[in-house]
């Protein structure tokens, strides 16, 4: 039951939050005008040159290709190139979430620069790994912040090398930014975490089977992950491509990385279990997975053989509380990969706390599913 009004209120969570098209031109399908982009495979855009939906400086290149997601039109940032494009946010405190595909601009290249994405109040920098994903692209997710209806979110992209030999240096390839909207997220009555399901989290893209990949957030405020911080890399995976045990999303813990979230409104002394699902995600990931799991100040590990074919075993553990919010973390220490060379492992879904011996303690939210059915009534 409490699994299930979760699920019911997160559907209606969701309606309120939907994702929007905030970009103009997000998939850079719209070309330039002013210039001939159809005449080779890159071509440079200048200062006599528009690029929809966007202004742009530095080196910046419009590049065709069929061997890239969607439809094979994308931006290449080279030195000092930048692009950004300012929206409007919709709706009070929203968090703005984006996913992007990033390609890298070559092989055998002496470096390659990173992919440096801001919003207002938010940075961070972004490489292509060969061993992350078997296609030529990777998705990545970055927090923009929460932001109040009408107010200007800039988006900034821009190229980051610390070589000072630019001229073989390979410049990041990007492409399909889609912005995903999450509201503030509310504690189900069955559970004391919040998100514990994994189900708010960045937008996957359309033509991505690879799931989408969160580099490390210590602040559970900026991370794409609502409610869980990041510890490594992680990889968010979606029902449509991957095994996940519960719902449309699960998490990928990619060795030697974590999570890690904290409870609400426990008791300090009293005593509290924790159950989670742990499995694979049905991509060949074969192996012995070990998953240290620490509750507040009790820890253990956790093991599973995995076929690579798609399992998952309930788990639990038994904790007392040392604080009113006790730290809630998953760690995997076993490095696997793929018969492709990429780098996999244990999934964890279906994360519950609650106190030991029943839900009784936990107060309903029966008024908060009826309040939620109003609120969207009256959009």
């Amino acid at each position: 039951m409490a699994m299930w009004s979760e699920r019911i209120f997160l559907l209606l969570l969701f309606s309120i939050c939907a994702s929007s098209d905030f970009l103009e031109n997000p998939d850079f399908e719209s070309p330039p005008l002013n210039s001939n982009a159809s005449s080779s495979e890159f071509v440079l855009l200048d200062q006599n040159t528009t690029l929809p939906g966007w202004t742009f400086q530095g080196t910046v290149q419009y590049v065709t290709s069929l061997d890239l997601p969607d439809t094979g039109h994308r931006i290449q940032l080279g030195e000092d190139g930048k692009i950004n494009q300012t929206f409007i946010a919709k709706g009070d405190d929203l968090n703005y979430i984006l996913t992007f595909a990033l390609i890298p601009g070559g092989k055998n290249c002496s470096s390659s620069a990173g992919l440096s994405v801001s919003g207002p109040d938010s940075n961070a920098v972004f490489s292509y790994r060969q061993d992350y994903s078997k296609v030529p692209w990777q998705s990545y997710s970055h927090n923009l912040g929460r932001w109040g209806n009408g107010e200007p979110i800039n988006l900034v992209l821009e190229s980051q090398t610390i070589d000072s030999d630019t001229n073989s240096t390979c410049w990041p390839i990007i492409d399909t930014l889609l912005i995903k909207t999450v509201g503030v997220l509310v504690q189900d009555s069955g559970n004391l975490l919040t998100d514990g399901g994994f189900e708010a989290g960045p937008g996957f893209l359309t033509n991505s089977t690879e799931g989408v990949l969160i580099d490390a957030v210590p602040s559970l405020i900026q991370s794409p992950l609502r409610q869980w911080s990041v510890i490594g890399t992680v990889r968010y995976i979606d029902s449509e491509h991957f095994h996940v045990p519960e719902g449309k999303a699960a998490i990928e813990i990619l060795a030697p990385s974590g999570i890690q979230t904290a409870t609400r409104d426990t008791s300090e002394g009293s005593r509290y279990n924790l159950t989670f699902t742990l499995g694979d995600a049905n991509d060949a990931c074969r192996g012995h997975f070990v998953v240290g799991v620490q509750a507040g100040s009790t820890a253990q590990n956790f093991t599973l053989e995995s076929k690579g074919t798609g399992s998952g075993e309930k788990f639990g553990l038994v904790f007392e509380a040392d604080k009113a919010a006790a730290q809630i973390s998953f760690t995997s220490y076993t490095v696997t990969m793929t018969e492709d060379d990429v780098l996999c492992g244990p999934v964890i879904d279906e994360v519950m706390v609650h106190p030991l011996g029943g839900t009784s303690s936990v107060k309903p939210t029966w008024l908060l599913l009826i309040f939620s059915l109003l609120y969207v009534a009256l959009l």
